[in-house]
């Protein structure tokens, strides 16, 4: 099934188109005071008539860099601060790329309980060192907003200056003020799609009836 989304350029034009989390991403990195949890997908209903994103590594990065350059054209962060779960990695990128400090903040449906919550919830502190900042918070994705409104309050309640926020992936009516695609299908993405099961690299179960 073809997949429907407007794809951003770095330059604005539109087309078609269990790990530990760490304090900060620089020469020395220490780990978060955070235990060890699970990265998994934010969306596996699937609505067949929209379609199925799935992501490739290859496209992640490409859509990481323009999202990045995009970004450093219109905003200067002085810190990158990536949602945990899935915000991290590609909150981790667009930092290297930006040649910034990387934070990150746990605000999640999932974390800490057996079943998803109807709203999510932000575990733990906001990183202290947003205070008086410029800082950009990064999530893999955006629907209703809920998740980035709670991390960009709990962000300006730690004292940042000014804060604004990046998703690859625009997947509701929520607007961020950067994205790379806005689509309405599922997506999967590259570093949830198989998972270790006794020793063998399988389709992630969460994503059964996806792929």
């Amino acid at each position: 099934m073809a997949v429907r989304a407007s794809l951003l350029s770095a330059d604005g034009e539109r087309g078609m188109g269990t790990v530990k989390p760490v304090t900060c991403v620089s020469v020395h990195c220490r780990p978060s005071p955070f235990p060890v949890f699970i990265m998994a997908p934010r969306r596996i209903a699937v609505e067949h008539s929209k379609g199925v994103f799935n992501v490739e590594w290859p496209l992640f990065g490409e859509l990481s860099r323009a999202l990045a350059l995009k970004v450093s054209r219109a905003y200067d962060p002085q810190i990158v601060v990536g949602v945990a779960t899935a915000g991290v990695i590609p909150g981790a990128v667009i930092a290297a790329i930006l040649d910034r400090e990387f934070h990150s903040i746990v605000v999640s449906r999932r974390y800490g309980a057996d079943a998803p919550r109807d709203v999510p919830a932000v575990f733990g502190t906001a990183p202290a060192a947003v205070r008086n900042k410029r800082v950009l918070i990064v999530d893999e994705t955006c629907d209703s907003g809920e998740t980035l409104r709670l991390a960009v309050n709990a962000i300006a309640g730690a004292g940042a200056s000014d804060v604004k926020t990046a998703v690859g992936f625009k997947t509701g009516s929520y607007e961020p003020d950067f994205h790379s695609i806005a689509t309405e299908s599922t997506i999967v993405l590259p570093w949830d799609r198989e998972i270790l099961i006794d020793g063998e690299l399988v389709t992630n179960p969460l994503y059964a009836g996806v792929l």
